[in-house]
């Protein structure tokens, strides 16, 4: 298995009146927050993504049901399946990502360690694969 991903378990705490989970920059989340944002209602059979970044990092979970993180640093490729509230994968920059096989009532939470910036994103798989492989 491929590791593209550095996974992170959250401590659930929580009594009777329900569970909390807690993220914090600079300390559980390796970077500080300068953005957030979620998906959610992904019609079945659509995928989102289909792109890298230079310079951003991401933290992602599943804060209610499933999908399917498929990663690609140009050499590996690998698939996460994000299912768990308490459990989060963090994605190093240069890593191509692809979310698939959402289900019905999935919320995706994305914390980003910078705002949000067109010329950082790389769209195009075989742009991304020439510069991954220094070409």
């Amino acid at each position: 298995m491929a590791n593209l991903a550095r996974h992170i378990d959250f401590k659930e705490l929580g009594d009777a009146r329900g569970n909390l989970v807690v993220m914090e920059g600079d300390d559980s989340i390796p970077f500080h927050i300068k953005r957030i944002y979620y998906i959610y209602n992904t019609e079945q059979g659509v995928a989102r993504g289909f792109h890298a970044h230079h310079h951003l990092k991401q933290v992602i979970v599943a804060v209610r049901g499933r999908c399917e993180m498929h990663l690609d640093n140009g050499k590996e490729k690998e698939i996460v399946v994000l299912d768990d509230p308490c459990k989060a994968i963090v994605i190093d920059t240069m890593i191509w990502r692809e979310l698939h096989h959402f289900s019905e009532d999935c919320i995706i939470l994305c914390l980003a360690s910078e705002h949000y910036d067109e010329s950082d994103y790389i769209r195009d798989y075989d742009t991304f694969m020439k510069e991954v492989s220094g070409k």
